[in-house]
């Protein structure tokens, strides 16, 4: 088994993930990292370059800096989202505890994450006037989709909205990476950018 594919497997775990936030006395869970990271990201983060992370720190750790252990982990997890996203197979998903944990903890998750998203998201993207139709109607949804209160019966109707919705917001997610996100990183040219 090569380290890297398992390094994969364990951060991209909910719980495994969950895990190593706690350990790393990262306060917010690991949907909620994740949603930011991924809106950040989709928003045109440039994760090759150092100020990045101090954003993230303002988001997820008050403004404090990163321990190294702390920012190796948020730095390949930001890796592995990239990957994902720039992924011509769609193989990027949206962090979430596993199917077998209750339908209301599984929401609870997706609300936060979808929130974070837009934290993220909107670090580098504060004039929505400017972005496409696609894109402002998506951050639309996700503003109504963060605001829901979710009361469900764990049932097979309730199961599949919410595996309809995962799946909207996982698309949505990857549409506004191809339209801003892809401007945003490159590790070729990052030291010929100045801002």
């Amino acid at each position: 088994m090569s380290e890297q594919g398992g390094d994969r497997a364990q951060l991209l775990n909910y719980e495994h993930l969950s895990e190593l936030l706690e350990q790393q006395d990262i306060l917010p869970s690991a949907a909620e990292v994740h949603g930011i990271m991924t809106g950040m990201i989709a928003g045109g983060a440039q994760i090759h370059q150092p100020e990045w992370l101090v954003l993230l720190s303002d988001l997820i750790h008050e403004g404090e800096s990163f321990k190294p252990q702390s920012r190796d982990l948020l730095q390949r997890l930001a890796e592995l989202v990239m990957t994902d996203l720039q992924d011509t197979d769609l193989s990027f998903n949206i962090l979430l505890p596993k199917d077998h944990e209750s339908l209301a903890e599984r929401l609870n998750a997706l609300i936060h994450w979808v929130q974070s998203f837009l934290v993220g998201f909107g670090v580098n993207q504060t004039h929505l006037t400017e972005l496409s139709s696609d894109v402002r109607e998506v951050i639309d949804d996700f503003v109504e989709i963060a605001k829901l209160d979710f009361m469900v019966d764990e049932d097979d109707e309730a199961e599949r909205a919410y595996f309809e919705v995962v799946e909207y917001l996982r698309m949505s997610a990857l549409l506004c990476f191809n339209e801003l996100g892809l401007r945003g990183d490159s590790p070729r040219d990052t030291n010929r950018t100045l801002h």
